[in-house]
């Protein structure tokens, strides 16, 4: 059944002991997206949480969040969307406010809140975002009213402030409104796969499975695709390609990693499964391509990351096992060899489900948020905000010389202004968040 039944039933038990509790699978958010009125016309109204105290500070981090998205441009990671506990409301879940965006800096540590203005997307979970020459691409999403398949853009290099930009005038068929999907870029297009959403009322290519225990909003059911979507960003059109080989079974909750003309993925949930599946489909050719793996690789899971680090190598993080275990293992996957081997970390103890992961310039990739424990469990949600830090290259030598400057800035702290620029403002950023630290 969907998970989303389950979560909501788990909620709706701790305030009403008589309520049935409902199993459940991964097909929707397993979330109560948001507290839910109805207007004189019974159209659902979402709210954001408002926590008590949020008016009275200036929070200095954001808050502890699953199914948000992240993008990295440069030394920044950028956060928006979500959801999180509240104990307020019988300890509900809630979505985070739709305007903010959080912005972490990867050389300092330190965290930003900036207030974006415009066509603000309404709070969702589950969407699925890419960030094309500086530009954040926002598709797909639940909300309090379901799922959707609105297309947003938001420039983040600008200093005139951040505004999103609903994207209105998009020729093609569009895909079907879903949410857990995954991107690939490719080519100034962007390639969507998979998803869990309403069943398709056009001609769309690919498979879609109904979830037959799913709720049904406005007489559509719902299920799992694997359709593919390709999104021209110049001309601003939808396509779909005819694809060649067997493709992956339709899923939701996988995750998607572009290297060079392939578009990978890896794993997700299939009604009462979850995968441990390698695919990459040629967006060249457009020709699917299973990866028979010899040797013993990581267990099936959904909501997990998935992100290149090299030209051949994708790092694979956390995520949660048919078995409804969350886990902290990390496996790096090598194209060239076609094998997996375990990836040892100081991480172990912080496992992680419907986190995000985002690889910086220096080799680390900086996994934030998500779930530590069963999402799906009776216990409150255990909802996170920390930046799990992954060292996944060699230091670059610059880098090196960096964290040597720093260590022995006392000594050297005068010969400072003969740096470049660029390496002196470097420096500097880097101290700040020194400062911070109180080290």
């Amino acid at each position: 059944m969907a998970e989303e039944i389950e979560e909501i039933a788990d909620h709706l038990n701790m305030e009403n002991d008589d309520e049935d509790e409902v199993d459940g699978a991964e097909g929707d958010n397993g979330v109560l997206d948001a507290p839910v009125e109805e207007d004189e016309d019974g159209d659902l109204l979402d709210q954001e949480l408002l926590t008590a105290g949020d008016d009275a500070f200036e929070p200095d981090a954001p808050a502890e969040r699953s199914g948000h998205i992240a993008v990295s441009e440069g030394i920044y990671m950028y956060v928006w969307g979500g959801y999180k506990n509240t104990q307020t409301a019988g300890f509900l879940d809630f979505y985070l406010p739709r305007s903010e965006i959080w912005k972490y800096n990867t050389e300092t540590g330190r965290w930003t809140r900036m207030i974006a203005e415009g066509d603000v997307p309404p709070s969702m979970s589950g969407s699925c975002a890419m960030c094309v020459d500086g530009v954040l691409y926002l598709f797909g999403g639940h909300h309090a009213r379901g799922n959707t398949n609105q297309f947003y853009r938001l420039p983040l290099m600008t200093s005139k402030g951040l505004r999103w930009e609903k994207m209105r005038r998009l020729k093609g068929l569009a895909p079907t409104c879903k949410d857990k999907l995954g991107c690939w870029v490719y080519q100034n297009r962007l390639v969507y796969f998979g998803g869990y959403g309403y069943a398709p009322q056009g001609s769309h290519l690919g498979t879609f499975e109904y979830d037959e225990t799913s709720f049904w909003a406005n007489g559509a059911g719902r299920g799992w695709n694997n359709h593919i979507h390709v999104l021209e960003l110049e001309a601003l059109a939808w396509s779909q390609p005819v694809t060649k080989g067997n493709p992956p079974s339709p899923r939701a909750a996988h995750a998607c990693a572009t290297v060079g003309n392939r578009g990978y993925v890896f794993g997700g949930r299939y009604r009462e499964h979850r995968l441990n599946d390698l695919y990459y489909i040629n967006m060249d050719t457009w020709e699917w391509s299973e990866m028979s793996v010899s040797q013993q690789g990581p267990l099936g899971r959904s909501w997990h990351s998935f992100i290149p680090v090299s030209t051949d190598h994708i790092f694979l993080f956390g995520g949660f096992t048919t078995d409804r275990q969350t886990l902290s293992d990390a496996w790096l996957y090598c194209i060239s060899r076609n094998e997996w081997k375990p990836y040892k970390h100081s991480n172990t103890e912080s496992p992680r489900l419907w986190h995000t992961a985002c690889y910086g310039p220096d080799g680390e990739v900086f996994v934030f948020g998500g779930c530590a424990n069963n999402l799906l469990s009776h216990q409150r949600a255990a909802h996170s905000n920390e930046v799990l830090i992954f060292t996944v290259q060699p230091k670059s030598l610059v880098r090196c010389c960096v964290e040597a400057v720093l260590q022995h800035r006392e000594r050297l702290a005068g010969s400072w202004d003969h740096l470049p620029k660029h390496l002196l403002h470097r420096l500097m950023q880097r101290l700040s968040g020194i400062n911070t630290l109180g080290s």
